[in-house]
Order: C-alpha cells, then structure tokens, then sequence
C-alpha cells in the first residue's frame, strides 16, 4: 500500500474538514484532476491506481492517531469524535481514460464535502508514485541524495542565513512515500531549527515535528456557492473561518482572485485578525512589497505579520526572499516538489480543484496564467466582471 494512515496528508486538509463539519455539513462538492505535464500518459496505470483507492478506502483512523489529533489545541473534540467514525468511500471516485484517448485520465471525485475533502492530498500522492515505480523502479537514489545534501548545505552554511527557516510541502507531488520520509528525517538532521516544520501530518507525528497548514484555495472556492453573494464570498469565507478558530491558524490565501481583489476584501479588521497572509502564484516580490504596503495603509506594523510563500520554490528562490524582505516582517517557506520529488526524472505537475459546489461553477483565478480550472467560461466571465479582474490575469 501506498498510503496506509489516513494522516498521510497535509494539515491543512484537517483544518477546512472541522470547518465544514461544524458550518457546512450538507454542501455537495465535485473536483477534477488535471495533469498539467505534457505528453504523459498514465492510461496504463489506470488499475493499479484504483487498487490503491480502494486500499486507501479501508483505512481508519487508529486510536492512537486520534489521541495524536486531540493534542491540537484548534482541533475540537467532537470533530475528532467522528473522525473515529470515519472512512473514505470508493463509490465518490471515478477514474477512466480522458475521453481524447491522448493518454490522459481522467479522475472526478463527487460527493458531501464532508466525505470527499481527504481524497485530494493521498489520491496526488498515489498516482505520482504509481507512475514512477513504474517508469522508474529500482532508480538510484543517489542523486537525489547529492541534489538533497547541496540544498541543506546552501541554506545551512551560507552565513547570515541561520534565521532562514523552510518547511516540507511535499506530500502531493513527492516521488515516494519512503522518500519523502527520508528528505524529511534528512532535513531535520542537517537543518536543525532551520526546519519550521512539514505539512505532513503523519510524519509530523512520526519525527516530532510541527505540523504545518492553514486552508488552501478550495475553501474561498467554495464560499462561491456558499456566502451570501458572490461578490462577499471572500469576506464571508475568512469571517467563517475567524468563526471557527477564533484568532488561530491565522494565514490568509490571498490569489482565488488576484492579489488586488483580495487587498480591497482584506480591510483593517482582516489585517488586524489574521496573522498573516500566503503567496502561492505571480511574481513573489511584487506581491510582498503591496502586501507590506497594504498593511502600512491599514495602521499595522509589517513586523508583527507572517508572509508565508509556498509557489515553486527552490532554496536559492526562498534564500533571495529572505534577504530582500528579511527585518521587514515575518518570513515563513513551504518548499514542495523541489525538496521532495527532485531524484532524476522530471516531476509530475498534477493537481485536483474542486469545480463545483452544490451544483454550481465554482473557480481560481490567480495570479498566474494556466493556474484556473473551471469548466464554465461563461462563469469565469462573470467572475471577472464581479471581482474586476482583468481578463489577462488567470
């Protein structure tokens, strides 16, 4: 088995999961994966994945686990109540070669949020590593090793570069699960209190470390369908999550809509609440100096704020970072694929959205061209008018 502990996944996937048990118990989601690599085809692999979901779908949380999830101070004790209760459900997946025969697959997850929000994170995982066991098995490692060790060396030895913290995001694109263990354990090794932590819940547990995530771009998509009207879905979105946690897990996901769109929802009582806020698409430096800019206009002192990047990142990309905003506020990085899936092979750049909620088009439009995914134009029309998005933007 791939995955054998319903931990396997990213924090932040717990987080959205007692929000939606505790707000939003009845919604009915639908996402779609897309393989966003050209000229892969993962046809052949189509069984062997669905081996995998349904292994994945006999999985429960162990009472050990459930412990392990009650010494979260934001996680309430009757979320993890029924997590006890819980397991995954074959039945809301769907996996089929695409309809243009081009290699593509394709794998649409339908169902009560509440029942379908854990597919994403394990689901990626399965078939990344389904695809390189077999287009790679009994790879050397080696270089993945050296790659690895130059990147702890850089950051560790580089001098006035001790302050500079990273943490694992890699769960979803990772080459394996054994390697992934293995990048972490060596991290940790080499780093120290230069390693902030891992998305990963179950190696968090596993190596002691902190467990890492606020809400990802599904949640303010949802608040689509969700909040009172279109146009207040971002405020309403951030105002049932300060609902929720009451001050904790305070990082803000400014691209659904555009840094602009989400500086004008993101007034003085958001700049006050939250923590902080997380890039995760354009240009990283422009959209610290606004962000830094934003919360100057809004009375807020920059210092006492976290700006967290997590798009693509590389060590000498979160080392440049650091030095133009060090001093300025609080640093935060979430390196992904490079930390985690760079062995050899070229990674895999997958993804599953969320499309639709309670029947209706819900959708991303950030701050990087090729990053929406919505199957209705029209609706991604009218978003742009309501959120005054240009159309070269998304």
């Amino acid at each position: 088995m791939i995955i054998d502990s319903l931990l396997d996944t990213d924090l932040y996937k717990f987080s959205m999961m007692q929000v939606v048990l505790h707000q939003y118990p009845a919604a009915q989601v639908e996402y779609r994966f897309k393989c966003r690599t050209p000229g892969i085809d993962l046809v052949p692999y189509i069984d062997e994945i669905r081996t995998e979901l349904k292994a994945l779908c006999q999985l429960r949380f162990a009472p050990d686990e459930l412990d392990y999830l009650r010494t979260w101070r934001f996680i309430k004790s009757d979320f993890v109540d029924f997590l006890g209760l819980f397991q995954l459900n074959e039945k809301y997946v769907e996996i089929a070669p695409a309809a243009a025969a081009n290699g593509e697959i394709e794998i649409r997850i339908r169902g009560p949020w509440l029942h379908t929000i854990l597919f994403e994170v394990p689901l990626l995982a399965i078939v990344n590593e389904v695809y390189f066991r077999n287009t790679s098995g009994g790879l050397d490692l080696a270089e993945g090793h050296r790659r690895l060790q130059a990147k702890i060396e850089l950051l560790r030895d580089t001098p006035d570069y001790a302050g500079c913290k990273i943490a694992d995001y890699g769960t979803r694109r990772r080459y394996s699960r054994v390697w992934q263990e293995k990048v972490v354990t060596l991290l940790r090794e080499g780093l120290g209190e230069q390693l902030a932590g891992t998305s990963n819940v179950w190696l968090a547990r596993k190596l002691n470390l902190t467990p890492l995530g606020t809400l990802a771009h599904e949640y303010l998509q949802a608040h689509q369908a969700l909040g009172p009207r279109l146009r207040d879905s971002q405020v309403a979105a951030l105002e049932a999550w300060a609902k929720e946690y009451r001050g904790d897990l305070g990082i803000a996901l400014s691209d659904v809509y555009g840094l602009d769109a989400f500086l004008r929802d993101f007034d003085m009582y958001f700049c006050k609440l939250f923590d902080g806020t997380r890039h995760d698409s354009g240009d990283p430096f422009a959209w610290g100096e606004k962000v830094l800019a934003h919360y100057g206009a809004n009375r807020v002192d920059p210092r006492s704020k976290v700006l967290v990047f997590s798009d693509g990142l590389d060590i000498p990309k979160v080392m440049q970072l650091y030095a133009h905003f060090r001093g300025r506020c609080q640093l935060a990085f979430g390196v992904g694929t490079n930390l985690t899936n760079d062995v050899g092979p070229m990674p895999l750049n997958i993804v599953i959205k969320m499309i639709r909620c309670n029947g209706q088009p819900v959708a991303k439009l950030s701050d990087s061209p090729g990053k929406n995914m919505c199957e209705d134009e029209a609706y991604v029309a009218y978003l742009r008018q309501v959120f005054q998005i240009p159309a070269s933007q998304g």
